[in-house]
């Protein structure tokens, strides 16, 4: 079948000679998707904008040998322009679509595909604070993967909790038997803040003291790096709040 059609996410896009593009996307039935868009660099192409990072999109693909060609694309989600237009929520979108692009192979996942898509939807409506959106969305996109951390029992005797001590390498909060010597440890506002962020209870995270936030933060970051065995380059610009 060289023709189908599919609903996608931009994940990014590379200039292709004078006036083409290759966006690489994810869809919801075909996986991960490179793919021309010819001519979209052109003021008047007819479907250039809706092809940009952190849109959403019923697009038609003719499939090519190495590269699928795009043939026709309608907005369904326009995010871009809401999410570009503030700097935290540029930069939020910025680290999630590079972390889907890189915990997704080229089978993809509705689940991954799902998660983004309503977090690039919260971002563009200014739901939550969008660092906190972003880190809702590592735990949950890295719990799909296969990597949930634990944040009441420990994660390698499986003793109750609470527990205090958090080791990223051990994936989660530990029991102080087994912790290593100078293991990190977090307050139970900041563990119950992670735990909210990773079951999506927007009540608690909202209310989190910023200190908080802060903390569960670094967590979050060191916890996603480890995980996806290299560093994430737009997490180092996103913008967080002033710790307190």
């Amino acid at each position: 079948m060289p023709l189908y059609r599919d609903e996608a996410v931009v994940l990014r896009t590379h200039k292709l000679g004078e006036a083409d593009r290759i966006v690489t996307m994810l869809s919801r039935q075909h996986g991960k998707i490179r793919a021309v868009a010819k001519g979209v660099r052109r003021t008047a192409s007819k479907f250039g904008s809706r092809l940009e990072p952190f849109m959403v999109v019923d697009v038609q693909l003719y499939e090519g040998r190495s590269l699928d060609i795009v043939t026709q694309a309608e907005s369904i989600g326009a995010y871009g322009a809401e999410i570009m237009n503030d700097y935290a929520s540029y930069t939020a979108a910025s680290a999630m679509v590079e972390t889907a692009d890189k915990v997704t192979d080229d089978n993809g996942s509705l689940q991954q595909y799902l998660l983004l898509v309503g977090a690039l939807r919260s971002l563009a409506r200014h739901e939550h604070e969008a660092s906190l959106t972003l880190d809702s969305f590592l735990l949950r996109s890295l719990s799909i993967a296969g990597w949930a951390p634990s944040f009441v029992d420990c994660a390698v005797t499986g003793a109750p909790g609470p527990h205090t001590a958090f080791v990223v390498q051990l994936g989660g909060v530990v029991a102080d038997e087994v912790a290593p010597p100078g293991a990190p440890r977090l307050d139970a506002q900041t563990i119950g803040l992670l735990a909210a962020l990773l079951a999506g209870d927007w009540r608690v995270a909202d209310a989190a003291e910023e200190r908080s936030r802060s903390q569960a933060s670094g967590v979050i970051a060191a916890y996603t790096q480890f995980h996806l065995e290299r560093s994430l380059r737009s997490l180092q610009h996103v913008e967080r709040g002033v710790q307190a």
